[in-house]
Parts: structure tokens; C-alpha cells; sequence
């Protein structure tokens, strides 16, 4: 398959991984950031190839993982109301909130949809005038272009029934939270690539320098990694703590300037929850002034809503890079895809889920295999 069969080429893979071998002089600790690139770094068994020397812990990189539960719960109360279409992404249906997933809101009458863009909810809201359509903006900057663009057209085309529950996180803000923890073991960053292809690289500059930590902009093929591991590792032997760019092929150092112009034009930069990790300033999206009339939090009177997290689940300090999923004492056993006790197990990009699918699948082949 062009320009995918290229990325995955296990002897290229292989000769990756030996280079990195070959530089590594001390043990170093890597976090990739996004949760898409830790399914394929377990899928592929990438962090396998490498020395034990490196080691890759997870990031908070998951958009359904660090939703906060109140948001979730929030979600609910919305979804559950007659007069409501509840629109979503598919991964957000499975997580849970204090009580229940909007799959069960769905299972006993609510109008839960999903969606593959909150431009379908724009005429899912023309299509039915005598109903409130509402969709669950989640996610990185990556999604936030597409999600300013769903209100930004709403408004200029007068739809009044459609407003947005915004659960909007930022990477950098993360990025220093971790890096300002006392528990922090992380040596070197691999930057999500998508993120950086909207964003550019410019804001994680000033990171770099002052907590001296090299950060690569980093794909999600398997040698796009393996590569980004290799450019880490050699600033880290050099002594070097600057920003690189592995990703080229997508990721300019001004990022896409039209869509974060749409992202400017619909949202402010607020202070925001993050599952298992907390309050991080200055590290969400919420509405402008401008676009207020959109907000479904406060339009359906939710948006005060506080709750617990479950005290079992150590999402956050998987999140956080501090603990490995299979380290949980509930893994596979009180917490599986099935009864996930927090989103990390049923997210498309959660790192439980990862080594809860790719991990006991290897293990059955070996199984089989003896």
C-alpha cells in the first residue's frame, strides 16, 4: 500500500532500533504524547525493539480519557432530556460517568447519535426545528478547527437549535503541568504530529529550553517512532534540549494559520479539569463572548455540575506517565472493555485499551505458539 507500507517496513524497523541501540549510553525515559501513537507503539511492539535502556511511558494524550466525569455526567443529563438529539463521536458512548454511559441513556430512550463531524449536527438541526441538537466537542486542537467551524456557521446561518458541550484540551499546558511535577520522570517529549500540524511547533520552543527537555514532533507509523525515538536519544546523549520535527512531511513550524485563526475567532483560552489530573490553567477551550448563546452547558443549566472520580481507577497517573496500565491492580480483572472502570479502558486511543487488546493478544499467540 503507497506511503503506508513504507512507514511499517520491518527491516527499516529493525535498523532503527539498532541505531538507537548503538547511541544509547544510559537509561532514558521518553513520553509520547498522543494516544494514537501509544496503540501503535504497543501494537507493533515497538518499545520491544528498543534497549532496555529506554523506556516510553504514556501521555495524557487521549481526548475521551482526560474528559473530566462531571463533563461525562453532564453529557447525560443533557442526552437523557425529550426534546434533545445528542450528538457524539462513537468512542465517547462507552465511557463512564459517576453512573452510567451514554449508551445506557440511549438504551432507555434518549436520542444518542453518532456522528463523523459536528457539521452533520448543523443539519440534523435544520432537519428537526422542534428539537435542541447538541454535540460533545471534544478533543485536542486537532478536532477544535472543525468544532469552531460547526458554531461559526451556526451562527452566521441563524440555527438556534444547536449548541456544543466543549471539553477542550491544549498540549502545552499539559506538557508543563507534567513537567513542573515533583514526580516527573520524563527526559524527552514525542510531540503529537496532528496536533502540531494545526498548531505548528513554535509554543513548545520555550518548553524545550526552560525545562531543558528535547522534544521531537513525531508521526504515528512505525518508523515515524522509532525515528522520533532516535532524535530524542541523540540530543538527550548530546546534552541537547531543543524542538525537532520528524513529522515534515505534515507539520510546518506556523501550522495551519487558517484553522487557528477559526479556533481564535470562536474560542478563549480557560482553565480546565483534566480526568485523574486536575485543574490545569490556562489548558482549555471554552466560548467567547461572541458565540455564548451556543454553550449547551448552560443552556440546559448543567455546567455547575461537580462529581467524584472513581477512587479504583489510576487513569491519572497512567496519564501522567507515573504508572504502566498492567501496573493497576484492576486491570483485566475489575476493569476490561466491558465494565471499564474509567475511559482509559475503552477509549480508541487509551493506553489501558492498548495493552488490554494488543498486549493479551500477544500473549495468547505465544501461548498458542509453546
Amino acid at each position: 500500500m503507497k506511503f503506508i507500507d513504507e512507514y511499517r517496513d520491518p527491516e527499516l524497523a529493525q535498523e532503527y532500533a539498532q541505531a538507537i541501540a548503538r547511541l544509547t549510553t544510559r537509561p532514558w525515559t521518553l513520553m509520547e504524547i498522543c494516544g494514537g501513537q501509544t496503540h501503535a507503539i504497543v501494537k507493533y511492539g515497538l518499545d520491544e525493539l528498543l534497549p532496555r535502556e529506554i523506556t516510553l511511558v504514556h501521555g495524557p494524550g487521549c481526548p475521551v480519557c482526560v474528559t473530566p466525569v462531571e463533563l461525562i455526567d453532564q453529557a447525560l443529563a443533557i442526552a437523557a432530556r425529550p426534546e434533545v438529539i445528542f450528538c457524539s463521536f462513537g468512542d465517547m458512548l462507552r465511557v463512564p460517568g459517576t453512573a452510567r454511559d451514554l449508551f445506557m441513556v440511549k438504551a432507555s430512550g434518549g436520542d444518542v447519535r453518532i456522528v463523523y463531524s459536528p457539521l452533520d449536527c448543523l443539519k440534523l438541526a435544520q432537519a428537526n426545528p422542534d428539537k435542541q441538537v447538541v454535540f460533545f466537542a471534544v478533543g485536542f486542537e486537532t478536532t477544535a478547527p472543525a468544532n469552531a467551524m460547526a458554531v461559526y456557521q451556526a451562527a452566521q446561518q441563524g440555527i438556534e437549535n444547536f449548541s456544543v458541550l466543549v471539553s477542550h484540551v491544549l498540549v502545552p499546558p499539559a506538557m508543563e503541568a507534567l513537567l513542573s511535577s515533583p514526580a516527573c520522570r520524563v527526559q524527552g517529549f514525542l510531540a503529537a504530529g496532528h496536533v502540531c500540524t494545526v498548531m505548528g511547533y513554535s509554543e513548545y520552543e520555550p518548553l524545550a529550553v526552560h525545562y531543558n527537555v528535547p522534544i521531537v514532533v513525531t508521526g504515528f507509523e512505525p518508523l515515524d517512532i522509532l525515528q522520533g525515538v532516535l532524535m530524542c536519544v541523540r540530543q538527550l546523549e548530546e546534552g541537547r534540549a531543543a524542538v525537532e520535527n520528524q513529522y515534515a512531511r505534515s507539520v510546518r513550524r506556523d501550522g495551519n494559520v487558517p484553522a487557528q485563526q477559526i479556533i481564535q475567532e470562536v474560542f478563549r483560552i480557560v482553565p480546565r479539569k483534566w480526568r485523574g489530573i486536575g485543574e490545569i490553567p490556562q489548558s482549555g477551550l471554552g466560548l467567547t463572548e461572541r458565540y455564548a448563546a451556543f454553550d449547551a452547558g448552560v443552556r440546559f443549566g448543567v455546567a455547575d455540575y461537580t462529581a467524584a472520580e472513581d477512587s479504583e481507577c489510576i487513569s491519572g497517573l497512567v496519564l501522567q506517565g507515573i504508572q504502566k496500565p498492567h501496573e493497576c491492580p484492576a486491570f483485566g480483572a475489575r476493569c476490561t472493555p466491558e465494565r471499564p472502570l474509567g475511559a482509559p479502558m475503552v477509549s480508541n486511543e487509551g493506553a489501558c485499551a492498548a495493552y488490554y487488546r494488543y498486549r493479551r493478544l500477544q500473549a495468547a499467540v505465544g501461548a498458542q505458539a509453546r
